[in-house]
């Protein structure tokens, strides 16, 4: 007698109804999966309580309104055990690594193929963290030793630009930063600028990819 594998409750939030359609489709035809919801926003999405029942949700990045990274760190914040695999277009590093400090488990492209998406969604019920391989490479090198120039000594931050780092790496804006550690805006954009110069990175989720590899921050909760 067979045993019937347990049923996984999936939410989608994509705003392309065709693809968000071509995901239904997929889906359906997966006898242990089960679709409680389907929304083109999150603030859709958030006004029901089907998000509170997925097991899983598949989330586009780039959303009207309230944007997948900070959706996915909303469904992260109030339910931190609901497994979100973002899929995008974009494979550049900010989006990933903000997808990924953000709580995203998963990033895959949006050409990934239905095989590929029914796998990432069992994996990231059995603990993995799926990843389209290139996307996966992109993450694997950001945690290798950069090759750095004889003349560029790399320094330490100070605990002024440790306390602006964390809180970037917690999505916090300019304006929250500055107001938390009671310093102006400009005060934070030169904390920032130093921290770029002494990681030698170019943007923020560069930056807090070196502070996550370098141990001087710790992964956002």
């Amino acid at each position: 007698m067979t045993t019937a594998k347990p049923i996984i409750y999936l939410s989608i939030i994509e705003d392309n109804q065709f693809i968000r359609s071509g995901w239904e489709a997929i889906l359906r035809n997966v006898p242990e999966f089960s679709i409680v919801g389907s929304f083109e926003s999150c603030e859709d999405a958030f006004s029901t309580t089907a998000i509170e029942e997925s097991d899983v949700i598949l989330m586009d990045i780039k959303l009207p309104g309230i944007s997948g990274i900070e959706g996915v760190r909303h469904v992260h914040k109030l339910h931190p055990k609901i497994a979100v695999i973002m899929c995008s277009v974009y494979d550049d590093d900010t989006h990933v690594f903000d997808a990924i400090c953000a709580g995203a488990v998963g990033y895959l492209l949006k050409k990934a193929s239905s095989e590929e998406i029914i796998k990432a969604i069992h994996d990231a019920v059995n603990g993995g963290s799926p990843m389209t391989p290139t996307i996966a490479r992109k993450v694997i090198a950001s945690f290798q030793p950069k090759e750095r120039k004889s003349n560029q000594i790399q320094e330490e931050l100070t605990e002024r630009e440790q306390e602006v780092l964390t809180k970037m790496a917690q999505g916090k804006s300019y304006a929250t930063i500055a107001n938390e550690l009671s310093i102006s805006i400009d005060g934070v954009r030169f904390h920032i600028r130093n921290i770029y110069l002494k990681l030698q990175v170019h943007s923020r989720a560069e930056a807090i990819a070196e502070g996550l590899k370098q141990r001087i921050i710790s992964p956002p909760r």
